[in-house]
């Protein structure tokens, strides 16, 4: 069928006529935000917000509990980073549940030689990570260099992980460089 440009535009501009007298006359609304009708997507069961502890992306997750349980983990919607999207790390973080039946919920030790870890008590463990920051850092303390008062320890880092807030950073901060640490550095940052 041969259509000359005159045919073209005339017959165009009667589809576009009809298009918008049927538009009329099906009384359509433009779609429009407050037109938008919203729909509730939290669940009836308990829920709580959190951010995923993988990354520095500070993703936004709902927590759901039914009976004091992680039921459900999945993406916060409403979350102006991830908006509802997880990635593979953050679609796992149901195992972090405190009551997940893998997680450790005591700290194991292993005895300098030995090949079997144990369990021990909170009090203890912490008493002997305190024990060795106190060792390491007393055994590499560097006081003066030449003529400068120094104060400070080289043999112990810290790193900070994305799912501390800035408070915590801040408390970490304050707290590591209070031991004479220089090597400080967060996850977020790197």
């Amino acid at each position: 069928m041969e259509l000359s440009r005159r045919d073209f535009l005339k017959f165009s501009g009667a589809a576009t006529a009809g298009g918008l007298l049927i538009y009329k006359a099906i009384d359509a609304k433009p779609a429009s935000a407050d037109a938008s009708m919203v729909v509730d997507l939290h669940k009836p069961i308990g829920e709580g917000y959190t951010i995923c502890p993988y990354d520095g992306s500070g993703c936004g997750f709902l927590v759901a509990a039914q009976d004091g349980k992680v039921v459900n983990i999945e993406g916060d919607p409403d979350h102006p980073v991830n908006r509802g999207a997880a990635c593979a790390k953050g679609a796992s973080m149901r195992q972090l549940s405190a009551d997940n039946e893998r997680r450790l919920q005591k700290p194991r030790y292993r005895r300098a030689g030995g090949t079997e870890w144990e369990e021990i008590e909170w009090e203890e463990a912490l008493d002997k990570i305190a024990e060795k920051i106190k060792a390491t850092r007393d055994a590499n303390w560097i006081a003066n260099e030449g003529d400068f008062t120094s104060n400070r320890t080289e043999a112990i880092g810290c790193l900070g992980g994305a799912a501390l807030d800035n408070e915590e950073c801040y408390l970490l901060s304050k707290m590591m460089r209070g031991l004479g640490l220089v090597y400080l550095e967060h996850q977020a940052r790197i």
